[in-house]
């Protein structure tokens, strides 16, 4: 605990850092912003990046070693059924929270945000033109493990694991060097992870220097309306989620989130929920899991259970279409609500998912979809909530399946 309070400081310390950095060369120096902005940004590739090459081996091990000392194939199903319960539930609450909110708050009626330029959203539109039915399949199924490893597919990879776990459990005494081998992987990788987060400070430094280099303050009164109302929306959804929470651990919840609290300042500062998966998977094991629940929850959290992103999409759809003017009937939105619950499934993992996921929904029900324009100047900051909320959703999410499981068993051993 002690060494992770030192991380969390020395994170806090690097994002107060960052802050005063960018803001003095925007504003001193706003001719060389840019240059500064891009190899400043560079620190935080980096810790990204590291975080990234341990990703495939570390979701491969621990899944296929949770699944084979589950052991038994009903509980694989017992627990799979629990977590996709969860992850369903979560989900429709999310998209429902910013459906509610933005007819609510209106953040698009009125707006004082200029439509010049659109030409920044060409790229978003481009790789949206083949979203399709086609796509969605091709994303989920991998055609080569080694691929999707080498892409960082965790869908793709949660999927082989899974097979390949099943395979390996059938196997009895024949598969347990394997499962040894593997386990002992997972292991190594797990300390990699100690090493590789003390370079976390340095990546949030670079991380926000950059972005606010970039865009400096002004940015926030321009869109301070649709920042307030998101805030709003992510505040709701946060209370959603620590009274459930509260209602399934009880008090352990705070010693869960002061586990959690460095992932959290982490996939905030980076706008990315990924760089964190590692930790959290540390973390987690810290507060109690077991590692059999863990390994195999927590990967599949992070390609079905993004509740921050999922609630960002109606909130941004809806946004877009009051800018433009286009009433949406309750019947159209509940639609829209049904469509992005299953669009959003085929592209976790994808750079900027949510918004190709905006895109085509928008160009789904007629809202011009270029409208992406409007948002992306401050969508870096949104994304900042978005990832922070992912990680809160995929712990609580998690523990709680460890909960049911562990409940079973303590009834079992008291019959006994």
């Amino acid at each position: 605990m002690k060494n992770n309070n030192r991380l969390f400081a020395a994170i806090i310390i690097a994002l107060v850092l960052g802050v005063a950095l960018g803001a003095y060369v925007h504003y001193q120096y706003p001719e060389e912003k840019a240059d500064f902005a891009k190899n400043i940004k560079l620190l935080g590739t980096i810790f990204i990046r590291l975080v990234q090459m341990i990703i495939a081996p570390l979701v491969f091990s621990t899944l296929v070693v949770g699944i084979a000392k589950m052991g038994d194939m009903k509980m694989v199903g017992r627990v799979g059924a629990k977590a996709m319960a969860w992850f369903i539930t979560a989900s429709l609450v999310s998209l429902s929270v910013g459906l509610v909110l933005v007819n609510w708050l209106k953040p698009g009626k009125g707006t004082s945000i200029k439509m010049d330029d659109l030409s920044t959203a060409d790229d978003l539109l481009k790789n949206t033109k083949s979203f399709s039915l086609e796509q969605f399949v091709t994303h989920v199924v991998p055609k080569s493990v080694i691929e999707a490893m080498a892409t960082n597919e965790i869908l793709q990879i949660v999927i082989f694991a899974i097979l390949f776990g099943v395979a390996l459990s059938s196997m009895g005494k024949l598969g347990n060097p394997i499962i040894k081998s593997l386990d002992i992987v997972s292991h190594v990788i797990l300390k990699m992870v100690t090493y590789i987060m003390w370079v976390a400070p340095l990546g949030v430094f670079g991380a926000v220097a950059a972005a606010v280099a970039n865009y400096g303050f002004e940015i926030f009164s321009l869109y301070a309306k649709y920042l307030v109302d998101f805030a709003i929306g992510i505040l709701v959804l946060w209370a959603l989620l620590l009274l459930v929470g509260y209602f399934i651990l009880g008090n352990r919840l705070w010693t869960l989130l002061k586990r959690i609290k460095s992932p959290l300042l982490i996939a905030f500062s980076t706008t990315s929920s990924e760089a964190v998966f590692p930790k959290l998977v540390e973390e987690l094991e810290r507060f109690g899991c077991k590692s059999k629940i863990v390994s195999f929850t927590l990967p599949l959290g992070y390609s079905f259970n993004l509740d921050g992103s999922m609630m960002y999409m109606t909130f941004a759809s809806i946004f877009i279409a009051q800018v433009y003017g286009v009433d949406m009937s309750l019947g159209e939105q509940l639609t829209m609500l049904l469509v992005l619950m299953l669009t959003s499934k085929g592209v976790a993992g994808v750079p900027r998912a949510s918004l190709i996921v905006v895109v085509a929904t928008c160009a789904m029900f007629g809202i011009p979809p270029e409208g992406i324009a409007l948002i992306l100047p401050i969508d870096h900051f949104c994304d900042m909530a978005r990832s922070m909320t992912n990680v809160l959703g995929n712990a609580l999410a998690t523990t709680a399946v460890d909960k049911w499981e562990s409940e079973p068993e303590t009834i079992t051993q008291e019959i006994a």
